[in-house]
């Protein structure tokens, strides 16, 4: 279930609002990097101590991808760098983090920086960024007294129904042992795999799967991550660029001399910095963008330790 009590907490003055509810005030829907950002956070915060929050759970974690949506531009690591490592290990699905890392994770996304995720402690207490300095705070209490505070910081609490950014789950099938003999027998018939990690949206990790380092791979596996199967990468590299559609996006994967697996999503426009990137590949394949034309062989999400499957991807 989700908070029975959710506020809205804006810089923007109600009372600029016209009769749809848009802010029609001075206020920039950007971040000021400065007091007006501190006072959101400081909010924030009042609500959590309210709640009795000390710690938050990372959910549906995402960096900025192929188009970047954000008013801002994105920067460099995301706007991550100092939080996790470059890798981006520890930033997954059900990571928990503490409130003074999580303040953080909320100046990143009001700043529009490139990451993104749900800030939540199950059905007690969430915290949703949206765009335009919109952010919502449920909580399973009212915490009047923190929604004096952030007047007091001029910001506005507004009392609404729900977060627009509740989590809406899709149901999926878990990488159980089932999956996983499925791999095995694709991999009796082919001798070669493609694996897709997807640990955090717009970062996947990719490994070339055999019979002898099955085991090894999955043991390295992180937390929750989307498992996509596809068919091996394909030795012939000149085929694989030769065979690109004259038109479409495409998802180019490819394994360099030194084993390393990179993948750069194109457009027709730049299939010539594709051959140059792909000069001295071992293998290579194309992989649609668009639904049609995208078809794994298998698709799954990782389980917890206890086999029970609670990613919301």
């Amino acid at each position: 279930m989700p908070p029975a009590f959710v506020h809205r907490i804006t810089k923007y003055d109600p009372t600029d609002r016209d009769a749809y509810g848009t802010y029609q005030g001075v206020e920039e829907a950007v971040s000021d990097h400065g007091p007006v950002e501190a006072a959101y956070l400081e909010a924030v915060s009042a609500f959590a101590q309210a709640a009795g929050i000390d710690r938050l759970e990372i959910r549906e974690p995402s960096v900025t991808g192929f188009v970047h949506f954000g008013a801002q531009p994105a920067v460099e690591e995301h706007g991550l760098g100092g939080l996790f490592p470059a890798d981006l290990s520890g930033y997954h699905d059900g990571a928990q983090v503490s409130l003074a890392a999580a303040l953080e994770l909320v100046r990143v996304m009001l700043r529009e920086q490139g990451a993104w995720c749900r800030l939540e402690e199950r059905d007690a207490f969430t915290v949703h960024v949206g765009w335009d300095q919109y952010v919502y705070v449920g909580s399973d209490r009212p915490c009047t007294d923190a929604v004096a505070r952030t007047r007091e910081l001029g910001l506005f609490a507004e009392p609404v129904e729900a977060s627009p950014y509740a989590a809406e789950p899709e149901v999926k099938d878990a990488a159980d042992e089932a999956f996983w003999t499925s791999v095995r027998t694709e991999l009796a018939t082919r001798q070669g795999l493609l694996l897709e990690e997807t640990p955090v949206v717009n970062a996947s990790r990719w490994h070339r799967l055999t019979e002898e380092n099955l085991d090894a791979v999955r043991a390295g596996l992180r937390p929750r991550a989307v498992l996509t199967v596809w068919p091996d990468l394909r030795p012939d590299v000149d085929a694989v660029l030769n065979a690109l559609p004259s038109e479409w996006h495409i998802e180019f994967v490819w394994e360099s001399k030194d084993g390393t697996i990179r993948e750069v999503t194109v457009d027709e426009t730049r299939y010539r910095e594709l051959a140059a990137l792909a000069a001295h590949a071992r293998a290579a394949r194309a992989l649609s963008l668009y639904a049609d034309g995208r078809n794994p062989l298998l698709h799954a999400v990782l389980p917890d330790s206890d086999g029970v499957l609670r990613a919301r991807w």
